[in-house]
C-alpha cells in the first residue's frame, strides 16, 4: 500500500506538471481542474483509456480527500516533509491560482492598523465624479464630433455611459461583499487567483502612475492662459529645455503633484473635502456651459443641427466608433472602490456612490455635447478648444476664463483621483506579502498608508517633471480595461463557483491539527479500486461529519452524498461554461478587430467564437447559481442584476477595447508586464502570505477561529 502522504505529494506534483494549461482555465481550482482533465483526456487515445482511467480514479480520490476534509493528512505531510499545503506550490504554477479569503475581518484579527472609516456617500460621489470628469471632455467634444459621430455625439456618450455602467454594476456587488482596500486587485485575488491578481495590480500601478503624470503635465498650458501665455509664466513654474539632452522639464507639474500628495497625507477626510470643493467648481462650470450655451442655442435656432446630411452624419458605425473613444472619459469611477475600507457604511454607500457619480458624469457629458454641437456645426468645431471657440463665435469672449477655470479644476480633481487609489493598492499587495511590508505601514495618527502615499507622490512628481508621457497615455487604458474584465469574470465566479475553501495561516496549524483529530474518527477510508466513475466522483458517504443525527440512517447519508455529488457536478459544468465563455469572447473580439485577415477566415472565426459564447451563456442561464454565494463575504449589499448576461456583455466590450488598443501600445505594456512577472517570480511568490497556508473547507474555518480565540482567552 502506498502511504497517504506520498499519494498526496505525487498528486500535487502531477498537477503542477499540468500547470501551463492552467493559463487557459483561471477559474478552476487545482483539484477541479485535475478532475476535469482526467475525465476528458482519455478520449484522446483509445490505447491509453484503461491506464488513464485507473490513474484518474486514484488521483481523483486523493484530490477529493484533500479538498473535502483530510486536513490531518496535510498537517502530517507538512510536519514530516516540510510540506505541501494547498497554498505551497512555490515551484509550480499552483501559486497562480491560490486564492485568499475576504480579509477585512481577518486583517483586524492579525493586528494590522486599520484605515480610518470616515467617508460617506457624498464623499464617494465627489471622489468618483472628480476622478472621472477630467479635462478630456473639454477636448473630446470637438475631436469625436468632427471625425466620428457628428451631431450624434450625444448618442455616443450615452452608449459609452451604458457600457461603463455594466462594469459599475459588477464593481458595486464585489465592493459590498469584499469591502477592503485594493479594488480590482483584491477581488481578483479572492475569486480568480494570486497570479492573475498580481497582473491586475501591477497594471493598475502603471495606470495610476502614468495617468497622474500625464494629468499634471496638462495643467501647465491651461494655467498659463491666466497669465496670458506660457511665455509669461513665472520662471520657477515655466517649462525649460535642458540643453544637449532634449528633455523639457515641467516644474509646475511636479509642484502640483507634490501639493496633492501633501493633501493626501493629511487624512482621507480632508482629501475628500478638497475633492468635493474642486469637483463642485468643475460641475458648476459645466452647468454654466449648459445653461449659457442653451440660451444662445434657443436664441439663434440651433444652427449646428441644421445640416443636409441629417443627425447621423457618419451613420450608425460612426456613432459606435465615437462611443468607443469617449468610453475612456468614464474611467475613474473605479477609484471609489479603492477607498472601500474607509467607508462608514460600505454596503449602502459604495453602490450609491458608484451609481450617482457615474450617472452625474453621463448626464453632464450628454448635455454639454448636445449644446456644443448645436451651437456650431460639427465640422467647424476647433479640435483643440471646441467649447471656448464655440462661445467665442457668438462674441462671448469672457467665457474663456470660466471654461479655463473648469479645465484646471477638472485636471486637479483628476490628478487627486489618480494618486489616491495607488497607495491603497500598494498597501493591499504588501499586506498579502507580494510587495515589501514597507508599503503596508499605516500612520497611527492619520490612519492612511503614509509611506505608500509619499512613495507614489515622489515618483509621480519625478515622472511629471522629467518626462513627456503623452505618448504613453494609451498604456493607461490597459490597466483599467483589464481590471474591468477581471471584475466581471469575478462576478460570474462568485455566483456559480464561489471559493469553498479558506486559507488558514501557519499560526493556526495547531488548531487545524486539533480539529482534524476531532473529525478523523468520522472520515472513512475510500476504496479507490471500487470507484467506477472516471469523472472523479469518488465520494465517501461519510466524508464530512454530518452530525449525530445522520448516524445509523444510511438512507439519509446516501441522500446527502448524492446532493454533494450533484453540487460538485454543477460546479464543474459552471466552471467549464465560464472558461468557454471567456475563450469564445476572446476569439470573437480578436476576429472582429483583425481587419488584415481574409474575409472568409475572419467570418469563420467570428461565427465560431459567437457559437461558443452563446452556448456558454445558455448553459449558465439554465443552471442554478451556487447557494454558497449567499454567505460569501459580507452579505446584505447590492447584487448585480441580469447575471450571467450583464457580466458577459461587460467582458465582451472590455476585451474588444483591449484588443483594439493597437500593437504599439501592447508592446510598451508588455515590457512593464514582463518586469512585473520577474518581480512576482523572484519576490512575490516566495513571500506571499499564502505560501504556508493550509486550505480547509469553509464550514471548518469558523470553528477553527472560535477554537483559537477561546484558547487565547483561556
Amino acid at each position: 500500500m502506498i502511504d497517504e502522504s506520498l499519494k498526496l505529494q505525487l498528486t500535487i506534483y502531477l498537477a503542477e506538471l499540468t500547470g501551463p494549461l492552467l493559463f487557459l482555465f483561471p477559474i478552476l481550482s487545482l483539484s477541479e481542474f485535475s478532475l476535469v482533465f482526467f475525465q476528458f483526456f482519455p478520449l484522446v487515445s483509445s490505447w491509453a483509456i484503461p491506464l488513464l482511467e485507473k490513474a484518474g480514479r486514484w488521483l481523483c480520490c486523493c484530490f477529493y480527500k484533500t479538498k473535502q476534509g483530510l486536513v490531518m493528512s496535510m498537517v502530517a505531510d507538512r510536519k514530516n516533509n516540510g510540506g505541501y499545503g494547498a497554498g505551497n506550490c512555490s515551484w509550480g504554477f499552483g501559486s497562480l491560482i491560490r486564492r485568499k479569503h475576504v480579509d477585512s475581518a481577518h486583517v483586524r484579527r492579525e493586528g494590522h492598523t486599520q484605515l480610518a472609516r470616515k467617508l460617506s456617500a457624498v464623499d464617494l460621489i465627489a471622489i468618483g465624479a472628480g476622478a472621472t470628469i477630467g479635462a478630456g471632455v473639454y477636448i473630446l467634444v470637438g475631436t469625436v464630433a468632427r471625425e466620428h459621430s457628428g451631431p450624434a455625439l450625444t448618442i455616443s456618450f450615452l452608449i459609452a455611459g451604458l457600457a461603463a455602467g455594466l462594469s459599475a454594476f459588477c464593481y458595486a456587488e464585489l465592493a459590498c461583499r469584499c469591502p477592503s482596500a485594493g479594488s480590482a486587485y483584491h477581488y481578483t485575488y479572492i475569486c480568480v487567483g494570486e497570479g492573475f491578481a498580481w497582473l491586475v495590480g501591477w497594471a493598475l500601478i502603471l495606470e495610476y502612475t502614468i495617468g497622474g503624470a500625464a494629468v499634471a503635465r496638462g495643467i501647465t498650458p491651461n494655467l498659463a492662459l491666466f497669465f496670458g501665455g506660457e511665455d509669461k509664466l513665472p520662471a520657477f513654474l515655466a517649462r525649460h529645455s535642458i540643453p544637449g539632452v532634449g528633455i523639457v522639464v515641467d516644474p509646475c507639474a511636479a509642484v502640483l503633484v507634490l501639493i496633492v500628495t501633501a493633501l493626501l497625507c493629511i487624512g482621507i477626510k480632508e482629501s475628500s473635502l478638497a475633492q468635493t470643493i474642486v469637483t463642485t467648481v468643475n460641475v458648476g462650470v459645466l452647468l454654466f456651459i449648459i445653461i449659457a450655451g442653451g440660451y444662445l442655442g434657443f436664441k439663434t435656432g440651433w444652427v449646428g443641427y441644421e445640416l443636409p446630411n441629417g443627425y447621423f452624419t457618419f451613420g450608425v458605425n460612426g456613432v459606435f466608433s465615437g462611443s468607443a473613444i469617449v468610453f475612456f472619459s468614464y474611467i475613474g469611477f473605479d477609484s471609489v472602490t479603492s477607498t472601500a475600507e474607509e467607508v462608514k457604511n460600505p454596503q449602502r454607500d459604495l453602490p450609491l456612490g458608484i451609481a450617482l457619480a457615474l450617472s452625474l458624469c453621463c448626464i453632464l457629458y450628454m448635455l454639454v455635447s448636445a449644446v456644443i454641437v448645436g451651437l456650431v456645426p460639427y465640422y467647424a468645431l476647433d479640435p483643440d478648444t471646441p467649447i471656448s471657440s464655440a462661445f467665442a463665435s457668438y462674441g462671448v469672449q469672457w467665457a474663456v476664463y470660466i471654461i479655463t477655470t473648469g479645465a484646471v479644476t477638472a485636471l486637479f480633481a483628476s490628478l487627486l483621483g489618480s494618486i489616491l487609489p495607488q497607495p491603497r493598492i500598494l498597501m493591499a499587495m504588501a499586506r498579502d506579502g507580494l510587495l515589501p511590508s514597507f508599503f503596508s505601514d499605516i500612520s497611527e495618527r492619520t490612519q492612511i498608508p503614509l509611506k505608500s502615499t509619499l512613495t507614489t507622490g515622489i515618483f509621480a512628481a519625478a515622472l511629471a517633471f522629467f518626462m513627456d508621457v503623452s505618448q504613453l497615455a494609451g498604456m493607461v487604458s490597459v490597466g483599467t480595461l483589464l481590471a474591468f474584465t477581471t471584475v466581471a469574470v469575478s462576478v460570474l465566479i462568485l455566483r456559480y463557483v464561489p471559493p469553498d475553501e479558506v486559507p488558514l495561516p501557519s499560526s493556526l496549524h495547531e488548531s487545524i491539527d486539533s480539529m482534524s483529530s476531532r473529525f478523523s474518527g468520522d472520515i472513512q477510508e475510500v476504496d479507490c479500486d471500487n470507484v467506477k466513475n472516471p469523472a472523479g466522483s469518488c465520494h465517501s458517504n461519510n466524508l464530512h461529519d454530518k452530525g449525530d443525527a445522520l448516524l445509523g440512517y444510511p438512507l439519509i447519508e446516501k441522500g446527502a452524498a448524492q446532493d454533494e455529488q450533484k453540487q460538485q457536478k454543477r460546479r464543474k459544468i459552471a466552471a467549464w461554461a465560464i472558461t468557454l465563455l471567456c475563450i469564445g469572447i476572446l476569439i470573437l473580439a480578436s476576429a472582429t478587430s483583425a481587419e488584415y485577415l481574409p474575409s472568409i477566415l475572419r467570418f469563420t472565426l467570428c461565427g465560431a467564437g459567437g457559437v461558443v459564447l452563446l452556448c456558454s451563456l445558455l448553459v449558465l442561464a439554465f443552471i442554478d447559481e451556487d447557494d454558497a454565494r449567499h454567505s460569501f463575504g459580507y452579505t446584505g449589499g447590492f447584487a448585480c442584476p441580469f447575471v450571467p448576461f450583464l457580466p458577459a456583455a461587460c467582458i465582451l466590450i472590455n476585451t474588444y477595447l483591449l484588443i483594439d488598443l493597437g500593437a504599439a501600445t501592447w508592446i510598451r505594456v508588455s515590457v512593464w508586464l514582463v518586469m512585473g512577472a520577474l518581480v512576482y517570480i523572484f519576490y512575490g511568490r516566495s513571500h506571499s502570505s499564502l505560501l504556508k497556508a493550509i486550505y480547509v473547507p469553509s464550514a471548518y474555518a469558523n470553528e477553527i477561529y472560535r477554537t483559537t480565540a477561546a484558547a487565547n482567552v483561556a
